[in-house]
């Protein structure tokens, strides 16, 4: 219960816990500077270790440790706080009476920092010197933590130094637990706040035997203790943020400086390090402390701790009974076993048999096809993105790669200057199978091989080893390579029914085939002779199918152009055909006048750029002198006229 001094003054000094604040105080500040300094140690040796060997154990180790100590010495910390309010209020020391000196800053910009100091302490008081130092150090630990988090660290083995600091964290630890035995047994009445800080201390006590263990076991094979090493921050770092949570909280709480102040670095998941583990229990204790709460009055409560176990008990069977329920998909089938014996096979659907582990259904393959080559390339090696501005890398020092990873050399029979000989040819073969629809083969590929692909490619193996010692070159690359991958499935189907094996060939391809380096010159010329006597071939067809078109279109031209004259003649004739009917047709109908009109019209055709007035004594009917007002076209260019160009008069 906090003690209220406004209310309670007088009864203070007969508190255990106030009597004892100033040597609780000095303890928890002895207990903090030397934790502190272990703390601040393992942090600096982890940077250093961070900085020359980033992949190694001991970076996590003792950043992890670190953590641990710096919990606990938050919670130290704000134990303290806590002893100084309850020591102060023991002595309470009277306030010396301060004479302020009214100084009135001269200029307006001192005004205004002294008005920024004033506000900056006023709200740093009201916050409070606890709250800030818990959120600091919530803060480091899981700054820490981000740090050394990975867990992709190499397994390694660390040598002597593992076993030293091994027994160097198992020494802390057992110092640590003669701490927390010692809170652990203090009477709450004289020290509250003995039971939190138990609880933090086995927080650190927890890291420190577990890394001591992952000192202990590390090896150049096991990886466990690199990701428990790692996973061990999981633990102080979950007690860090809800140390950090606390001092938010605590923000938005009322401070009195007569109230007795709480202990603000209490943990509700270090609460739940005891044996046995009793959640529901510190979730009871602290909404009775804070709230008032007391579930044990609340019957639904009750009912559900006494129903607790037969629920479990219930849910248990129906879900290990859960357990006989298999469904099998489409693509795939499956073995019934009922007591480690194959009963039957089950298609796709829903089936129900013994729950585990009286009755298990192994998956198998229903009608899925697959490709096998007879021979792995070496896994490609992870390409690393090289800098837009650096040099170029070294796998761009070329100008091309061609690599068949999946070729596999063969010996074939040669014979070389009457000789007997052998040659290697790289062939890349490859095989499409699936297991065998059937009830019996589904078993055989389950029971009778580990392993099928490597069966089948073990088999093909040896098949081709032995079908290829009877082949040559030159039978390979002709008239053998028709009927070459049949021969192999066949043979390579025959060795897998003899094995019991299960598995069906659907097909046998032969990828490629590489001859050795002087054959495939030889090869490599004659394409390369036969492409140019291609290309000759066809560059000569141009040409002729080039004279033959350019010759086309001369005739053509000439057929056209002849064409056209006979047209324009022909049409030529026509009009002068018509022209000279319609003339016999006017004249038939004017006569005399037609005629003189022609004259005229010739006339001025032949006078069309003479300026000429003609009179002419034979128009009309009478000998009376006509004068003719038709007018002609002015030259282009008209020059002075002259004496004999003057107009006449004929009679």
């Amino acid at each position: 219960m906090q003690v209220d001094l406004d209310d309670d003054g007088a009864e203070v000094a007969g508190l255990s816990r106030f009597q004892q604040a100033v040597f609780q105080g000095r303890r928890l500040r002895q207990l903090a500077i030397g934790l502190g300094a272990l703390a601040t140690i393992g942090l600096v040796l982890a940077f250093f270790v961070g900085l020359f060997a980033p992949q190694s154990l001991w970076a996590a180790v003792l950043t992890h440790q670190s953590a641990g100590l710096l919990v606990l010495v938050a919670g130290l910390q704000s134990a303290w706080w806590v002893t100084q309010w309850r020591a102060q209020a023991m002595s309470p020391s009277v306030p010396a009476a301060v004479i302020e000196q009214a100084i009135c800053p001269n200029g307006w910009y001192e005004r205004l920092l002294d008005r920024i100091h004033q506000h900056w302490l006023k709200m740093l008081m009201q916050i409070g010197a606890p709250t800030l130092w818990l959120g600091g150090w919530a803060l480091l630990t899981l700054l820490s933590i981000e740090q050394a988090w990975n867990l992709a660290l190499p397994p390694a083995a660390l040598g002597f130094s593992a076993s030293v600091g091994a027994a160097l964290s198992l020494l802390l630890a057992f110092g640590l637990l003669v701490l927390e035995r010692q809170l652990a047994q203090e009477n709450l009445a004289q020290w509250p706040e003995a039971g939190s800080l138990a609880q933090l201390t086995r927080v650190a006590i927890i890291c420190l035997v577990l890394s001591a263990l992952c000192l202990l076991f590390a090896s150049e094979t096991s990886v466990w203790p690199l990701r428990l090493a790692v996973l061990i921050g999981l633990l102080p770092g979950l007690v860090a943020l809800e140390m950090l949570l606390r001092a938010v909280l605590s923000l938005f709480s009322p401070r009195r400086e007569r109230l007795e102040p709480a202990m603000l670095a209490r943990s509700f998941i270090a609460d739940m390090l005891r044996w046995p583990p009793q959640p529901l229990l510190a979730l009871q204790h602290e909404l009775h402390n804070r709230f008032g709460i007391d579930l044990r009055q609340i019957w639904a409560f009750t009912y559900m701790r006494r129903a607790f176990l037969p629920v479990v008990a219930v849910v248990s069977i129906v879900g290990w009974s859960l357990t006989g329920v298999h469904e099998i998909p489409l693509q795939g089938r499956g073995i019934y076993e009922r007591f480690g014996k194959p009963v039957e096979v089950f298609g796709p659907g829903l089936h129900a048999g013994l729950p585990w582990p009286l009755g298990r259904v192994l998956n198998v393959e229903n009608g899925v096809v697959h490709e096998l080559a007879t021979s792995i390339g070496e896994a490609a090696s992870a390409i690393i993105a090289e800098p837009a501005e650096g040099p170029a890398p070294a796998i761009a020092n070329r100008l091309w790669d061609a690599s068949h990873v999946n070729d596999k050399s063969q010996v074939i029979a040669s014979s070389r200057a009457d000789k007997q000989s052998f040659q290697i040819v790289n062939m890349d073969v490859r095989f499409v199978y699936r297991i065998g629809l059937s009830d019996q083969a589904a078993l055989a590929a389950t029971y009778n091989s580990a392993d099928v692909p490597t069966l089948i490619r073990s088999t093909a193996s040896r098949i081709l080893v032995h079908d290829f010692a009877s082949r040559t070159l030159d039978g390979l690359l002709g008239e053998d390579r028709v009927g070459l991958a049949e021969e192999i499935g066949r043979a390579v189907q025959a060795d897998l029914q003899k094995l019991n094996s299960g598995v069906e060939i659907l097909a046998t391809v032969v990828e490629a085939i590489h001859p050795p380096a002087g054959a495939a010159n030889a090869y490599h010329g004659v394409q390369a002779a036969q492409i140019a006597a291609q290309a000759l071939i066809a560059r000569e067809r141009g040409a002729a199918a080039q004279a033959t078109h350019q010759a086309q279109l001369q005739a053509s031209m000439a057929r056209d152009q002849a064409t056209a004259s006979a047209s324009e003649i022909n049409a030529a004739a026509q009009a002068a055909d018509l022209k000279f009917g319609a003339e016999q047709k006017a004249y038939a109908s004017a006569g005399q006048a037609f005629v003189l009109e022609q004259y005229f019209s010739q006339l001025s055709q032949g006078l069309a750029h003479a300026r000429l007035l003609v009179l002419d004594h034979r128009l009309g009917s009478s000998n009376a002198p006509t004068i003719d007002l038709r007018t002609f076209a002015p030259p282009a260019d008209p020059a002075p006229p002259s004496k004999s160009a003057q107009p006449g008069v004929a009679n």
